[in-house]
């Protein structure tokens, strides 16, 4: 057991489930979340995070027992866990799939059979990818290979995958940066993501998002690199990924500017989290963030089984 790396993997599942329980508050009627972000407010929220971590919590358990992404115990972790508490935000594809699962059906035939056999494009693949990163933050080969394996359990299209590797590249490349006490241009992180990922449509959209500047409007950001309310990863990652190179160091404004973009605000929210906690130092994390998100470590979802 390697405790350096796994140290690593829990501290980017932190940011991942305190990102995914705050973009989830921020659900509501538009005039009242719209006010509660304007002032910095989160709205009274029982900071219960949602599937993002729960499937996070799975692939933290692989990389604790096996070292590694073991898909067959994912996969059973992830239908298990999802017979625990089925109403955890969910998407009416991932029903489907993991009640197949649950049933006894191999989830490699299940998972490729999505969507008329297309496999599905979803940003679920990407949403619980971050803490894969941490883990192997000095690998990048095989960052982009265990991240491939743990989004091709659910997630087998090409753009759900690589929608997973960019944010697992992009959570060891901020790891990398906060042990060698450094940050990147900008651009420069987003080059070094796209260096790694095939050409697709998702990578086409990291890429444009370096013409988009840090200052524009959210509203302008979002028209151009989408915030997921499509639920596919071309939608969901681009923005995930702009969003963290821009705030490296600072987890909290990285949030902050995540819900702004509204749509699937939860998941860009863990995203964001996984990759920018990695080099936010920890005085900078808010205390009561930290102390009132649902524990990951105490819920019936850790299962060492």
């Amino acid at each position: 057991m390697n405790t350096h790396r796994l140290q690593l993997a829990q501290k980017s599942l932190l940011g991942n489930s305190i990102g995914d329980a705050f973009g989830e508050s921020f659900f509501g009627l538009e005039n009242a979340v719209y006010n509660a972000i304007h002032f910095r407010e989160i709205p009274q929220t029982t900071w219960e995070f949602t599937d993002d971590t729960v499937m996070a919590i799975a692939i933290y358990t692989s990389l604790e027992m096996y070292g590694g992404i073991n898909q067959d115990f994912i996969a059973k972790a992830f239908a298990r866990n999802y017979h625990l508490d089925f109403n955890r935000g969910y998407g009416p594809a991932m029903h489907r799939t993991m009640r197949a699962i649950e049933a006894g059906e191999n989830w490699k035939e299940v998972s490729k059979a999505a969507f008329n056999g297309m496999g599905s494009m979803g940003n679920g693949g990407a949403m619980r990818a971050g803490l894969i990163g941490a883990y192997f933050y000095d690998d990048l080969e095989n960052v982009k290979e265990q991240a491939f394996l743990s989004s091709e359990i659910t997630h087998a299209n090409e753009e759900g995958c690589v929608g997973a590797i960019a944010v697992a590249v992009a959570t060891a490349i901020n790891t990398q940066l906060q042990m060698d006490n450094k940050t990147l241009e900008p651009n420069e992180f987003i080059k070094k993501v796209v260096a790694q990922l095939p050409d697709c449509d998702t990578t086409s959209k990291i890429k444009k998002s370096i013409t988009v500047l840090p200052n524009y409007d959210i509203r302008t950001v979002v028209s151009i690199l989408g915030n997921g309310v499509k639920m596919i990863a071309q939608d969901t990652v681009p923005i995930s990924i702009w969003i963290a190179t821009h705030h490296q160091t600072d987890f909290q404004e990285a949030l902050w500017r995540a819900v702004s973009a509204l749509g699937d605000r939860d998941t860009i929210c863990a995203i964001v989290g996984a990759i920018t906690i990695m080099n936010t130092k920890d005085e900078n994390i808010p205390a009561n963030w930290k102390n009132k998100v649902e524990n990951w470590r105490n819920s019936e979802f850790y299962q060492k089984n």
